[in-house]
């Protein structure tokens, strides 16, 4: 029988903990049938991503208990019961830790099924210092889960020197991607409004606009570099408008293009001349692993294990959060140097290439889940 799974996700808008989500449940095929629950009800963008011989579900309000509300025991009793229905659950970030602590109060009354709980990063209000409420409710709660799985080296000592996990409870599994898609050439049709003009340089990322990615960083940057080209930025978020507001100041605003949430980004990246990031807040981003398969350099602030990631010879590229300055010079430097980009971009993707592959990635989380289960061989 198929394994029963539910997912408690802070959000499921197509980002990079959702875009790993979805990849699982495709990987496992009709070897699982899924229930996704989310902490803001709409945010559902990634449901386009998974297969249609997928199995899953989207309970509306009434058909499932919400993720959002005060917390307290008949909240996480009702959280429990339903968890109770399921043969794993699989809960993600600081938005879904109700149903960790759901499972931490009713675990000996009720027979839950097992719980793995996964951290990708933080959000805006604890970019410089985690709340100290998460912190204790984190350490008091995340002894219900089976293992607690970060993407990061940072992400892990978080885990084991701020939250206190043992270290056999928390597992490092490092994003990855299906490296083969991205030596294609690009779709010339994939990025709507997008067309390159003679002589251009292309800056491009892939992000949620949102406040943590402090893409007016990027806007800002761009416009300081003095580069002629064009700036693309793909996603969809709240921070729209703040970062048309910023072309607008800086004089760019026909220089930049916001064409919206673009599904599969090895279609189109390879439109890109030069990836970069401006996040406040990042740990183990999938857009950069993406971009580095595609032979892009990168431009990067110094955030989680970023600088880590890339080629050595990229690293002088990964400036200090706070300087925008050496952001912009960054951009400048590559955008004037298409010999640079190039090799840069080439060591790039031999790194990828050696040590970001998605079959690696999904052999470890099948492992994971299914010792958890204690039932091997079966997720596919």
């Amino acid at each position: 029988m198929p394994v029963r799974i539910l997912h408690l996700h802070s959000t499921f808008s197509l980002g990079g903990k959702e875009a790993r989500a979805v990849r699982l449940m495709n990987a496992f095929g009709r070897s699982a049938e899924h229930v996704v629950l989310s902490a803001v009800p709409g945010a559902l963008g990634a449901r386009a991503a998974i297969d249609r011989d997928v199995a899953v579900a989207f309970p509306g309000e009434g058909e499932a208990p919400s993720l959002i509300g005060k917390p307290g025991p008949a909240r996480y009793w009702r959280l429990a019961r339903y968890m109770a229905g399921f043969d794993l659950v699989l809960s993600y970030n600081w938005g879904a830790m109700d149903g960790v602590a759901a499972r931490r109060l009713y675990a000996g009354v009720l027979r839950l099924p097992p719980l793995v709980h996964h951290e990708d990063g933080f959000n805006a209000d604890e970019l410089v210092r985690q709340k100290p409420a998460r912190v204790h409710f984190r350490r008091a709660m995340l002894a219900a889960a089976h293992r607690v799985v970060v993407p990061s080296e940072r992400l892990e000592t978080i885990a084991r020197d701020v939250w206190k996990q043992p270290a056999r409870r928390i597992r490092r599994i490092g994003n990855g991607i299906a490296l083969d898609r991205y030596l294609v050439l690009p779709d010339a049709e994939a990025i709507p409004g997008f067309r390159r003009l003679p002589g251009d340089v292309v800056v491009g990322t892939m992000a949620g606009l949102r406040g943590v990615k402090n893409l007016p960083r990027l806007v800002r940057a761009f416009a300081a570099s003095g580069s002629a080209g064009r700036l693309v930025i793909v996603g969809e978020g709240p921070e729209r408008e703040a970062i048309l507001a910023a072309a607008r100041s800086e004089g760019i605003a026909d220089r930049l293009l916001l064409p919206g949430f673009v599904a599969d980004a090895a279609r189109y990246v390879g439109h890109f001349d030069i990836f970069a990031l401006s996040s406040d807040s990042e740990q183990f981003p999938i857009a950069m692993i993406e971009a580095m398969a595609a032979g892009l350099p990168v431009v990067a602030t110094d955030v989680g294990d970023v600088c880590a990631m890339v080629a050595p010879e990229n690293r002088r590229f990964v400036v200090a959060v706070a300087d925008e300055p050496a952001f912009a010079d960054a951009l400048g430097r590559l955008i004037a140097n298409r010999d640079l980009r190039h090799r840069l971009g080439a060591a790039n993707r031999l790194v990828a290439r050696a040590h970001y592959g998605e079959d690696m990635m999904i052999a470890a989380y099948r492992a994971l889940y299914e010792a958890t289960l204690g039932r091997p061989g079966a997720l596919g």
